[in-house]
């Protein structure tokens, strides 16, 4: 596949994802009354976006495959071990954005704004580690 096709669609796949970590937010802010919701909230977003983003990645972008269960267990295991660094930068901005602006659109565009960055980082890391 050529280099502009996966950018293509990485992005594509990065907005779905990032969309299924930001609306899966949503949803569990408007139903769940629970404590420290925000957190929580940011903790069921991100676990969404990851398996959304490892799938999506694994077949259209790696096309990669699995030699048996353990082995795809593995690839996710290295996939979310490389996803925690990325994911420090997308909860920086989003956390960094509700701390100064102190608004859901503020912290929802803070965490979009990180998650792009993330990205970025995380295609040449999943490159290099994860899907070789």
């Amino acid at each position: 596949m050529n280099r502009s096709r996966i950018v293509f669609l990485y992005s594509i796949f990065a907005a779905v994802s990032i969309a299924a970590n930001l609306g899966t937010q949503k949803i569990f802010l408007m139903t769940a009354y629970v404590p420290y919701a925000v957190a929580m909230s940011v903790l069921a977003g991100t676990a969404m976006g990851l398996a959304v983003k490892f799938f999506l990645d694994k077949i259209w972008i790696f096309r990669f495959s699995h030699r048996n269960l353990a082995h795809g267990i593995r690839s996710f295991v290295l996939y979310t071990a490389m996803g925690v660094a990325t994911t420090v930068i997308f909860w920086g901005f989003e956390f960094g954005a509700d701390h100064f602006f102190g608004s859901e659109a503020a912290r929802l565009a803070g965490g979009g704004v990180g998650l792009v960055i993330g990205y970025v980082a995380k295609y040449w890391l999943d490159r290099k580690f994860v899907f070789v």
